[in-house]
């Protein structure tokens, strides 16, 4: 009859590795680091408060960037299919057949709008006694001088002024999480990035939870919102045809061990500290946590995983590492307070020794009805 709460004890200490726990060991993540297990290799990297300063400082990903948009061109050629307004002012009256105003028979000077006018598909405008005029590929004073040639010989010092009504070539699209998405021109002097976010209402959620895409010529780029605002040369020129994307991509971070909640939690606005998440979630137990070894999992970009001294090779998602934090020691607080956290981090806060000891003795006590002493069992397995 003693036998079987033996075997069971036997079987038990074998597989002792897989024994019932909210997350792994501290000892098995120091003792697997640097081993390949299931196709993954992992660094555990101590930080302190030099290293956090780095990873702080690393610069912002080469492709999560709208600079390499930028845009000399301008925003008020006229092209096929636009709606002009053309007035001519003709200082002899011949044109138009004007009369003096004292009601002489005489031509005076006379001003006319013509009806709106579209551009040809040749690129062309018609007018009356000017025959026909090119002005795509013009700006509206340009195509005004293109008018007034069209007109010399058959009138005394014509004039004209052209103003672009309508460019359906000349648009672009904002789309997703703005007020009024839809079509919009570009206007002169007012074609940059914000400028057309601003034009269709502002962003309608927390701008550090939006990804901005500008697909331009069939190439997409993209840029947090947030460094849109925050730096010059992401505030890009737009050009006729560009589609501006704001996407949602809420930001949050995981969290279990030995913390009050295992949840996943959203990143409120600005950056996160690693103080700043453990506050979100409660904490660190402070009967079974160790405070010793507070884990931050991540995939990290070569370049930055390369400054904190990671040599595990990179996957599809970037370096994996285990940044660890003592917050036990003073020093700690103040890295921990100085350490970001990212989108999709884990923060994992592992059983302290004793804990998982108890927890071991506890499950034995269950199969066996044998009560140990953790503190003699702890000696014991020190020597």
């Amino acid at each position: 009859m003693r036998s079987a709460p033996l075997v069971a004890l036997a079987a038990l200490l074998v597989g002792c590795s897989s024994l019932p726990a909210d997350a792994p060991s501290g000892r098995s993540i120091d003792r697997n680091a640097g081993l390949p297990a299931g196709g993954l290799t992992y660094d555990v990297i101590e930080v302190d408060f030099a290293l956090s300063e780095r990873i702080r400082q690393a610069p912002p990903a080469a492709d999560a960037s709208l600079a390499v948009l930028a845009n000399n061109g301008s925003a008020d050629i006229i092209n096929v299919g636009d709606e002009l307004e053309v007035s001519i002012y003709d200082p002899s009256g011949n044109l138009f057949g004007g009369r003096s105003s004292g009601g002489a028979s005489g031509p005076s000077a006379g001003n006319q709008t013509l009806p709106a006018l579209v551009v040809d598909r040749d690129g062309t405008i018609a007018i009356p006694f000017g025959g026909t005029v090119r002005v795509a590929g013009l700006t509206a004073r340009e195509a005004a001088a293109a008018v007034v040639r069209g007109l010399r010989g058959k009138v005394a010092n014509p004039q004209a002024i052209v103003t672009v009504a309508d460019s359906p070539a000349n648009g672009i699209i904002v789309l997703g999480e703005v007020k009024t998405p839809g079509r919009a021109p570009v206007q002169p002097g007012a074609e940059n990035l914000l400028d057309a976010i601003a034009a269709a209402g502002g962003p309608t959620r927390n701008p550090d939870d939006i990804v901005v895409t500008v697909n331009r010529a069939g190439a997409t780029y993209q840029a947090p919102l947030r460094r849109v605002l925050s730096t010059f040369d992401e505030n890009v020129r737009l050009r006729r045809g560009d589609q501006i994307n704001l996407v949602y991509t809420p930001r949050r971070f995981s969290s279990f061990g030995s913390t009050a909640r295992v949840t996943q939690t959203e990143m409120p606005a600005g950056d996160l500290t690693l103080t700043g998440a453990l506050t979100q979630v409660g904490g660190v137990n402070p009967i079974s946590g160790n405070a010793r070894s507070v884990l931050v999992f991540r995939y990290e970009r070569p370049e930055v995983a390369a400054l904190a001294g990671a040599q595990a090779p990179a996957t599809s998602k970037g370096v994996p590492v285990i940044y660890r934090v003592n917050m036990a020691e003073p020093a700690g607080v103040f890295v921990a307070n100085n350490l970001l956290i990212q989108p999709d981090d884990v923060v994992f806060v592992p059983l302290a020794t004793a804990a998982e000891m108890r927890k071991f003795f506890d499950f034995v006590r269950s199969i066996t009805g044998i009560a140990y002493d953790v503190r003699v069992a702890g000696t014991v397995a020190g020597n």
